[in-house]
């Protein structure tokens, strides 16, 4: 699914990404750790398309549309409701029957209580699980999530943890995280970067 030699980013003299060589087969799960500033976030960003290699060769073999992004940012309108922000990015996604798709993972994160509140009134763990819901809605075959733990409590890490074991095998994930236990037990392939 994704294979990439000698890729680097540099934002003018400062290296944001040392150079690095993966593969990640298809269903694959790999796990990205390291210290701040080790590029996490920056591999993340190149194999999401949000970014170019300064260096090397990159080839994700999976059409943009059927990938789900998860940054440090939710990527969700705070003005609108979250059944709001589900049914947009359900009708961009062109998702069949993304009323029902929505109502499952509202359901499923914890959200139907309050998915008619705007997401300005959400907490910061219950806008993360949106975010999650947003990248889960049009059922991508790649997962990049950086640090999708980021702002959850037990409650919403254990939700978390459950859709991760129940769509490992039948995806390709790349996750960074600063709590590899957590994810650990799914990894097919480890990078510590830094």
């Amino acid at each position: 699914m994704i294979r990439a030699r000698g890729i680097e980013k540099r934002y003018g003299r400062r290296r944001a990404l040392v150079p690095v060589d993966l593969d990640v087969p298809r269903d694959g799960f790999l796990v990205v750790t390291g210290a701040n500033g080790s590029g996490k976030t920056t591999l993340l960003r190149l194999l999401a398309g949000l970014a170019v290699p300064t260096r090397g060769s990159l080839d994700v073999g999976v059409n943009r549309a059927r990938l789900g992004f998860l940054g440090h940012e939710p990527l969700v309108y705070r003005e609108l409701t979250g059944l709001e922000n589900l049914d947009l990015f359900g009708r961009l996604y062109r998702v069949p029957e993304h009323r029902e798709r929505i109502g499952m993972l509202l359901e499923r994160f914890g959200l139907w209580d309050v998915r008619n509140e705007r997401v300005s009134a959400y907490s910061r763990g219950m806008t993360q699980r949106l975010a999650l819901c947003r990248v889960l809605l049009h059922d991508p075959e790649l997962l990049v999530l950086d640090e999708p733990h980021t702002a959850l409590d037990e409650q919403g890490a254990g939700l978390l943890d459950r859709a991760l074991d129940e769509l490992v095998g039948s995806r390709t994930f790349v996750v960074s995280t600063h709590e590899p236990r957590r994810v650990e037990r799914l990894a097919t392939a480890r990078l510590v970067l830094g």
